[in-house]
């Protein structure tokens, strides 16, 4: 089965590394850039451990072809979902199309649009560019992937065509659970990193800090309860620890992303809890995770402007 990974960024190119390096068929498509001809690029990946591994990956852009045929995996950002269904509806309605993105509700425009089989993955590495083609790599564990339309679904096949030993997937029958168990910490972190330009270790180093994130935590474990994703602020604070411990000196990418000039996934984190909270009626009861998205996106757009 060919492999279309849409997003060039650091997981998109990393991912394509290692599905190449088992001998599958992989093509890194630009989902957003149209300029420019399909060719070969050379990408490395470099391990904490110091080790190396490189291929030559076919790149191109969703111009380039009329219709796709494979398994289509998205890893660009979720910002750009809605336009990038639209695309795809005439390409690959009728394909797995599986994301590895972060946020809640990012699969929304492919099920509005009809999209047959829709998974969702909870990435469990971390890579960012130490250079154009060179990516710093590390997985931490397996990422799950879970079905999200229940209409067609073979996850299995997913899942196998996935799994590397270098990118590990893992099935998971409860992927909402731990959609939500991600979010809730990266609305933690994608919010408070940035604004204080620190890097992820912050959380077990200072305890005001500290005391910010489980404030957060309090508000979104309250809406994941109200729409019945039972989490408890306890195992919740206990994951940002866990995450902090081993990200000593990691940026998040948000922070990337504003320093860099480009546009946040913020909207799908602390926006979307404070939605789901409006809906509910409960909208007071999130204010600072709102609050401190609106002052990451106000920062990001000074950054651009």
């Amino acid at each position: 089965m060919k492999i279309y990974i849409i997003g060039a960024g650091a997981v998109g190119k990393a991912l394509a590394v290692c599905l190449q390096q088992q001998g599958k068929h992989v093509e890194l498509v630009r989902g957003h850039v149209e300029e420019g001809v399909p060719h070969k690029q050379k990408i490395v990946l470099q391990f904490k451990d110091g080790a190396e591994i490189q291929e030559d990956i076919q790149v191109s852009s969703l111009k380039d072809h009329d219709r796709l045929d494979g398994l289509v995996v998205l890893t660009n950002k979720s910002f750009g979902n809605k336009a990038l269904s639209e695309k795809l509806a005439a390409k690959a309605k009728d394909l797995p199309i599986v994301l590895l993105q972060n946020g809640l509700g990012v699969e929304q425009p492919f099920l509005e649009k009809g999209f047959a089989e829709v998974y969702r993955c909870v990435l469990f590495v971390t890579c960012q560019h130490t250079d154009e083609n060179t990516i710093s790599y590390k997985p931490v564990a397996e990422s799950p992937i879970g079905t999200i339309n229940q209409n067609i679904s073979d996850l299995k096949t997913v899942v196998d065509t996935l799994d590397t030993p270098n990118f590990r997937f893992v099935e998971e029958t409860d992927i909402q659970r731990i959609i939500w168990k991600k979010a809730i910490a990266n609305c933690v972190f994608n919010s408070i990193c940035p604004l204080l330009e620190v890097d992820n270790g912050i959380f077990h180093r200072n305890e005001e800090v500290m005391s910010i994130a489980k404030r957060v935590i309090a508000e979104c474990a309250l809406i994941a309860n109200k729409k019945g994703i039972d989490l408890g602020v306890y195992e919740l604070e206990d994951q940002v620890l866990k995450i902090s411990l081993m990200s000593d000196g990691q940026f998040i990418s948000t922070l990337q992303d504003i320093n860099n000039k480009r546009e946040t996934e913020i909207d799908t984190l602390n926006f979307e809890i404070f939605r789901m909270a409006q809906a509910l009626n409960v909208s007071d009861k999130v204010q600072e995770t709102r609050l401190l998205g609106e002052m990451v996106k106000l920062r990001s757009e000074l950054t651009r402007s």
